[in-house]
Formats: structure tokens, C-alpha cells, sequence
């Protein structure tokens, strides 16, 4: 078997649901960043297999309703006449089926509904909540990891961290607006403040290259997420098979 075979992603689908949940508990992480545990009786059977999921959150509208789409025959659809909520993608950061518990991590930045709704938000809000509709589960087989992202990549960073073996040998550099934004996480983390010397870009450049086979992830904004690639694949070498770089957000 080779390498590239013995560590092949996986790819699980999933039912699509839309769900309609209440928000149980809201927690303030950093300066920037809030913690909302979502919970009822819709998140019964929920299923996330990967620490890089994401589900579709929907919003409130206006008039405060969340209208969610309802699954067609050609995908998700919205009745006639009713305004589709605003929605976005995010990361579960935790589902706990024994407490009924959904943990959403959001980055406050100041604009946009999903940010402006966590910003405000309080215990005994709605939040609808779709998918995840699959997962790409990445092997637990490599000989090292090296995990690579912003403070949108957080919540999959450290529900990676959680989930891998203690024993597991791990990289991990994330890049934040300041040092208030750090967060507390299960293994070392190599923190960089944006704007600031050195960079991550930079680091990740001059990192010496593990031993053995190794497994580099990296979620950043949509442009540099390929130029990190590159960098990986093209310029220094590496297996494209073993590199997923994700665009978590797009600049305007």
C-alpha cells in the first residue's frame, strides 16, 4: 500500500437537517471572540466527523423570525413571499449528545449579521442551524501534523486538539489581532500577531519539515490560503495529497 493510499481522506455524507435551536449559555472568550452553546430538541442526532465541518447558521430577520430553507428535491428551497435569512458557515466546536449541547465560536469584527447577532446575543435566543451536510475526515495516521490558521480557524484548531491523541506529535501556528486574543488550548500553540514581525507566512516558509509523513492543514483568508499552498506544495516540495488549505473567508 503507498503512502498516498494509506492515508486517503475519507468522505462521509450526512442527512441534511435544518434545525431550530435556543441559545442555553453565552461565554465570552476574548476581547473577540464568543462562545454560544446552542441546545433543544432539533439537535437530537446531530453528527460532525471532522474538526473542519461546518454548518450553515440562519439568522434572524427583521421582523426577528428565522426562516430556514426546507429540503427539495433539487436541494434546500424557501417558500414564496418569505425573506431567506441571512446565513453563514461555521465550525461545531463541540457537540455533546449526552448533555445536548452545541458549541458555536464566533469572531466579533464589527460588521456583517452573523458578528452583529452574536455581539448581542442572550440566553433563550433562537438560532437556526443546518448540516453539517459531510465531512472529510483526515487519518489519524501520519507521523506529525502541522495546523495553520486565523482566528477563524480556532474552533477547528482546538476541537483538533482535543480530539487527537495526547501522544500525537502536533505544529501548530495561529495568527491573531493581539495578544489579548489568545486563547487557552489543549497543546503548545506559536502565536503571531497580524501586522506584526514575524509573520506566520514567514514561519511557515522557514519551518523545518517534520520527519516522517506529515499532514499540513491551514484555514486563512480565501487568497492566501492558496498562496500558503503553493508555498507548501510547489516551493518546498510537499505531497498535495497531504496538504488541505481552505479559504474561511474572502476578502470584500
Amino acid at each position: 500500500m503507498s503512502a498516498t493510499e494509506r492515508h486517503a481522506i475519507q468522505r462521509v455524507r450526512h442527512e441534511l437537517k435544518m434545525r431550530l435551536l435556543d441559545v442555553k449559555q453565552v461565554t465570552r472568550l476574548t476581547p473577540h471572540m464568543v462562545r454560544v452553546t446552542l441546545t433543544g430538541a432539533d439537535l437530537q442526532g446531530f453528527v460532525s466527523a471532522s474538526p473542519d465541518d461546518h454548518v450553515k447558521v440562519f439568522l434572524p430577520v427583521e421582523d426577528g423570525a428565522i426562516n430556514r430553507p426546507t429540503m427539495g428535491p433539487d436541494g434546500p428551497v424557501y417558500p414564496e413571499g418569505v425573506t431567506p435569512s441571512p446565513a453563514r458557515d461555521y465550525t461545531p466546536r463541540r457537540y455533546d449528545a449526552a448533555t445536548n449541547e452545541l458549541d458555536l465560536d464566533f469572531v466579533l469584527h464589527g460588521e456583517g449579521p452573523a458578528s452583529t447577532w452574536a455581539e448581542s446575543v442572550k440566553v433563550g435566543d433562537k438560532l437556526g442551524v443546518g448540516g453539517p451536510r459531510g465531512s472529510m475526515v483526515i487519518p489519524d495516521d501520519y507521523d506529525h501534523y502541522v495546523l495553520v490558521g486565523d482566528e477563524t480557524a480556532l474552533p477547528a484548531i482546538g476541537r483538533w486538539l482535543e480530539e487527537m491523541p495526547a501522544s500525537t506529535p502536533v505544529t501548530v501556528f495561529a495568527e491573531i489581532t493581539s495578544l489579548e486574543e489568545k486563547q487557552s488550548l489543549r497543546r503548545d500553540v506559536r502565536w503571531f500577531v497580524r501586522g506584526e514581525s514575524p509573520s506566520m507566512d514567514g514561519a511557515l516558509a522557514a519551518l523545518p519539515i517534520p520527519a516522517g509523513d506529515t499532514f499540513w492543514w491551514v484555514a486563512v483568508e480565501s487568497m492566501r490560503a492558496r498562496a500558503l499552498r503553493s508555498l507548501l506544495v510547489e516551493k518546498r516540495g510537499i505531497d498535495k495529497d497531504w496538504v488541505k488549505a481552505t479559504g474561511y473567508w474572502q476578502t470584500d
